[in-house]
């Protein structure tokens, strides 16, 4: 079976380059099946990888991490090539998610972690969802990203007090930030152009010496002594109304990110969004340890009532706070999806 390709749609460019032969061959003609992807090249070798970059247009490389019969020399080619082909966007195969991996992966440039466990056929569709500029990862390699921010210098050093430095407006920014809009959806909240968005955003960054939208988010939720919470997402804990519990959500109260995925699940207060639910879970398991097991039941509970579809976009909402590059511009586009956002 090949996938329908539309009209007038430019195929995506694809290089392939594995530890061997054999499986770089597997890997391209898994590929070609898909007709919106046209496999470029398929190489063996770094210095052949190399050669190819060079000289061909490329959409898309999916390396293998493991090359050259290097373990690692994959991460290392893409240091190599990231920043002479910034273009290219880059899935890199894992044999094994360890965490160090994870994040030096993340670190040099990688869009996509794909694991040799995947089927074949879900190859073609990371390559399609890195190529639209979103990040193609597993939620525990989300929580390794999120996890190495939120404790990066950057995270530690804008404190409570730059937090106070921020005008109304810029609050109100960060607010959307926080849900996961985007600038035009924060725009259209504001009744303000994007450039006035993007204007805001270059202000709050200076202000907290931050850099990216998920280092701003890292500071957003810095963490507050949190009262217990109930454990049962059915009758989640009083926060208030959804507004004030959301506002607690932000100030990274495990208990309040807990009601808040619940009430985005049974429509309290707002309207429902299951999306949504399912990443504030992600995002409340990350910031409770103590609160580990009953966060894990709650989403567990709403896992069952996702689709696969429902279940990936909703990994990666909490992913695109890793991928916002420096610039607030660069959050426009076709980027993923984000926290809170409706569908």
């Amino acid at each position: 079976m090949r996938f329908a390709q539309n009209p007038g749609d430019e195929p995506i460019r694809v290089l392939v380059a594995d530890s061997t032969r054999i499986h770089t061959q597997l890997l391209s003609d898994a590929l070609r099946r898909d007709r919106r992807l046209d496999v470029v090249g398929s190489v063996s070798h770094g210095r052949d990888l190399v050669g190819a970059a060079a000289t061909q247009k490329i959409d898309v490389l999916v390396l293998s991490c493991n090359i050259d019969g290097q373990a690692g020399r994959g991460v290392e080619l893409l240091r190599e090539l990231h920043p002479s082909y910034p273009e290219i966007r880059f899935v890199l195969l894992l044999d094994s998610a360890e965490r160090d991996l994870v994040l030096e992966a993340f670190r040099v440039g990688a869009r996509g972690l794909f694991s040799r466990h995947e089927s074949l056929e879900t190859l073609s569709k990371c390559v399609r969802r890195v190529h639209e500029g979103q990040i193609w990862a597993s939620a525990e390699q989300v929580g390794f990203a999120v996890d190495a921010l939120a404790a990066s210098p950057a995270a530690r050093t804008a404190t409570t007090a730059g937090m106070q430095t921020l005008s109304k407006r810029e609050l109100d920014v960060v607010h959307g930030i926080v849900e996961g809009l985007t600038n035009r959806q924060i725009a259209d909240r504001l009744s303000l152009s994007q450039h006035t968005i993007k204007n805001y955003l270059l202000r709050v960054f200076d202000k907290l010496g931050v850099s990216s939208r998920l280092e701003l988010m890292s500071v957003a939720l810095a963490r507050v002594p949190s009262p217990p919470s109930a454990a049962n997402a059915e009758h989640p804990p009083s926060y208030g109304n959804f507004d004030d519990c959301r506002r607690a959500a932000e100030r990274g109260i495990p208990g309040a990110q807990e009601a808040l995925a619940a009430m985005y699940e049974q429509g309290i207060g707002t309207d429902k969004n299951m999306v949504a639910a399912y990443a504030w879970y992600l995002l409340a398991e990350r910031t409770s340890l103590e609160q580990h097991q009953a966060v894990s039941a709650a989403r567990d509970k709403l896992f069952g009532s996702l689709s696969t579809q429902q279940l990936l976009e909703a990994k990666q909402l909490a992913m695109e706070y890793f991928s916002e590059s420096t610039s607030p511009s660069d959050a426009e586009g076709a980027k993923g999806t984000a926290v809170g956002r409706d569908r």
